[in-house]
Formats: C-alpha cells, structure tokens, sequence
C-alpha cells in the first residue's frame, strides 16, 4: 500500500510541474487550464494516463506526429488566410486591434 501512495505522489507531482509551465491564456483569465489541472493533481485517483495525455498536450505531439500539410494550411481560395487569423490573435493577445479603415475596406 505503501508503494502505491508513493507512486500516486510521484504522479502528482509530475502533473503539477506539467501544470507550471503551462501557458497562461490572456482571453480568459478567469478559466486558466493551469488551474484545472493543479487541482486534478490533488484527485485521489489519478492515473499515469492523464499525466501523459496532459504532457502530450503541452508539447504539441500530436501536431508533430499528424503535420498538416501546406495545401490545407493555404487553400487556393484564400492561401495568407490562417497566417492573418494566426497574426491577428496574436495581435490581439497584445491589446494591439485593427484600425477601423482596415476593417471598413477589408485590408489586410
């Protein structure tokens, strides 16, 4: 029993540091991941499996296993779309917003 309570510790604790470093998201600071998933760190019955699917989804593996490829990332309809869409949250992570001559005229 003993070395069950160990392992279950040790599992907590790599979830927490998973946790810490994850990113903070500036478009809802009142519903943070991070806070989520230091409060599944205190479950009594967390598995190693949900450490895992939490790290796998902090390092993006399933993006670096399944690439998209280019054509999908820029349709010929519209090829700069998801670079504009990318650039634009970003942007607006900052506070930094569209003037309204762009968004009248539809520039980019």
């Amino acid at each position: 029993m003993a070395a069950a309570a160990v392992a279950g510790k040790r599992t907590a604790q790599k979830l927490s540091s998973i946790a810490q470093s994850w990113a903070v998201d500036p478009f809802r600071p009142n519903l943070q991941l991070k806070t989520f998933l230091e409060s599944l760190a205190a479950h009594p019955r967390l598995t190693p499996q949900a450490v895992t699917a939490a790290r796998a989804l902090r390092d993006n593996d399933m993006s670096k296993k399944y690439p998209l490829p280019d054509k999908m990332l820029h349709p010929p309809s519209m090829p700069h779309h998801y670079d504009r869409l990318v650039e634009a949250f970003e942007k607006s992570a900052q506070g930094i917003g569209r003037p309204w001559w762009k968004i009248f005229f539809n520039v980019w």
